[in-house]
């Protein structure tokens, strides 16, 4: 299912729809430094595949894979925490990681109609790795978002093969942006939404969030409302937080609630119909010596500035999509300049 992913981009080159980062328009979020790709693969052997479906007039689809390392997650597994913003989804797995503060399995995204068949795929993954052979339990983690706008979502065609070659190809280095893999048909604030990453050096160790966003509200970037736009309240956002510190479930959970602030920072509505959920892990394993209370403060900051850049990227890289018989518009980027440019003249953060 390559060739999906490169047909997207072919199109949005040859439609001259090449788009910045938040950094490259100016908009920097926060205080504390971004990591060199400002993305959640700075938190090292962390690792990012996508499948991206464009078919025809209606499929605008997809899944992504976010591995927290390249091993078998089942036979290593990471620390890990869910916060439930608004429970209004199809989270799967969630309860296990509370109960027991671990993940092992890779953590996919994609269509809300697609979990099962997403999770059904990942066991095919997972049971089939060597030194699995006697495995009888396993607890997938799949977070999904409504993206029936612009998909036709009933049809459920996120299958087998495309996560196999999500989680095949998921790699470390720069992470691709907007409306790709389950990102393809998401839309946010009534703009075209997608996924997105950013990344914070933060007390001595490394934060890193991805998002795909797909919910409502009164957009702000860096406090700043950007154009008042109709659009439902409505919609979801997964996000994931991953870092290198040594931190236990606990504190994994109140980095998982930081990433909700985050998102909260960007204009949501927390409406009924929103589900919203931080999924947080980290790559250590088994420390002896664990980050304190007290050492956490520049933890959560730097996971609240994370995941709202990221939010801002998901929007800023996604380009326009037609399908389903529906067209939902990238953000127009001298939009966002002229509100940058209000802000600063006001002293809007």
């Amino acid at each position: 299912m390559r060739w999906s992913v490169v047909l997207l981009g072919m199109a949005a080159m040859a439609a001259g729809q090449e788009r910045p980062r938040a950094r490259e328009i100016g908009l920097v979020v926060g205080t504390l430094p971004a990591g060199p790709l400002n993305a959640i693969t700075d938190v090292a052997g962390v690792r990012v595949g996508h499948t991206t479906l464009i078919r025809g007039e209606t499929v605008r689809t997809g899944v992504t894979a976010i591995l927290p390392h390249g091993g078998n997650l089942f036979q290593d597994k990471v620390p890990g925490a869910v916060f439930v913003g608004n429970g209004f989804g199809k989270l799967m797995g969630s309860t296990q990681v509370n109960e027991l503060g671990e993940i092992e399995s890779p953590i996919l995204l994609t269509s809300t109609l697609n979990v099962p068949r997403v999770a059904d795929a990942a066991l095919d993954y997972l049971l089939g790795l060597p030194g699995n052979e006697r495995v009888r339990s396993v607890n997938v983690v799949v977070g999904e978002t409504n993206d029936g706008g612009l998909n036709d979502i009933r049809g459920r065609h996120v299958g087998r093969a495309e996560v196999l070659a999500a989680i095949a190809g998921a790699r470390g280095g720069p992470v691709e942006e907007g409306a790709v893999g389950a990102g393809t048909g998401t839309v946010a604030f009534g703009w075209k939404g997608g996924i997105g990453t950013a990344s914070r050096v933060a007390g001595g160790y490394t934060v890193g969030v991805l998002v795909q966003s797909n919910y409502g509200g009164e957009l702000r970037l860096g406090g700043r409302v950007v154009g008042r736009r109709e659009s439902s309240a409505d919609g979801s956002c997964m996000l994931v937080v991953a870092t290198d510190a040594p931190v236990d479930a606990r504190n994994l959970r109140r980095m998982a609630e930081r990433a909700i602030w985050g998102m909260a920072r960007t204009g949501s509505a927390g409406s009924n119909g929103s589900g919203d959920y931080a999924i947080a892990f980290s790559t250590v394993r088994g420390a002896a010596r664990l980050v304190s209370n007290e050492a956490m403060s520049p933890l959560l900051l730097g996971t609240i500035e994370a995941a709202e850049e990221a939010i801002y990227n998901s929007l800023l890289r996604a380009v326009t999509v037609t399908g389903n018989g529906r067209t939902v518009e990238a953000i127009p980027l001298e939009l966002v300049r002229e509100a940058l440019a209000a802000g600063r003249q006001t002293g809007s953060r």
